[in-house]
């Protein structure tokens, strides 16, 4: 069962890609700040982290540093889901290592497939 890390402190959707990737065979893992992304990532090593940006505490692109440098996370896909939609924060968090960027609001069939393909590697 592929492993998904949900880092979103808004509980809406929270509860939401919760619910959908539970019931799409994901073993889901929630954290609602930058802080508890890391110390989960670290200890249960998800396939993907969809990552929200503004965030207290440690903001999404800490979170996104911390992984692309931890040798265990080196296979872990982050896919940025946020409100920031200007061009250059796309660009910004593309350029920092996150494999997508996807902007809320947001399509669920969309995310699933982008998840999908994070995934399969194609």
């Amino acid at each position: 069962m592929k492993k998904i890390l949900i880092v979103d402190d808004e509980p809406n959707i929270v509860m939401a890609l919760e619910y959908t990737l539970k019931k799409n065979d994901f073993q889901v893992f929630i954290a609602r700040n930058g802080e508890e992304a890391i110390a989960i990532a670290q200890d249960k090593i998800p396939d993907v982290v969809v990552l929200d940006i503004m965030m207290p505490k440690v903001d999404g692109f800490e979170v996104l540093n911390f992984i692309k440098k931890h040798k265990d996370l080196n296979k872990t896909k982050v896919i940025f889901l946020s409100a920031k939609n200007k061009e250059k924060d796309i660009q910004k968090g593309l350029d920092q290592g996150a494999d997508q960027y996807l902007t809320k609001p947001f399509s669920m069939k969309k995310l699933l497939q982008e998840i999908d393909k994070q995934i399969s590697g194609k």
